[in-house]
């Protein structure tokens, strides 16, 4: 598919981007290769096909639900300066 210089031109300026003469032809023939590859896939009979959520079907990767650390919520509150119920209380700073 051949888009003329006058299109390119108008698809660059939408896009903000300045090109050279030389430019202009290497970006033609590369939207005139996309457009035809467009309507390659177009072409195909899809009717009965259904959509996929992802064209491999993977699994979520799935570890066990394990602890792996230990809880040192009682030794990080032995240093803190008031305690109570298991919270560590500061003052108060918001009115």
């Amino acid at each position: 598919m051949v888009i003329s210089d006058k299109k390119v031109r108008d698809i660059a300026q939408l896009a903000r981007l300045k090109l050279s003469e030389q430019d202009l032809a290497v970006v033609g023939f590369g939207l005139g290769q996309i457009l035809e590859f467009i309507q390659q896939m177009d072409a195909v009979d899809t009717t009965n096909i259904e959509p996929l959520a992802h064209p491999l079907e993977l699994d979520a990767h799935r570890r066990s639900d394990e602890v792996l650390e230990i809880n040192l919520r009682d030794t990080y509150q032995r240093v803190a300066p008031q305690v109570q119920n298991a919270l560590s209380l500061v003052p108060k700073v918001v009115e």
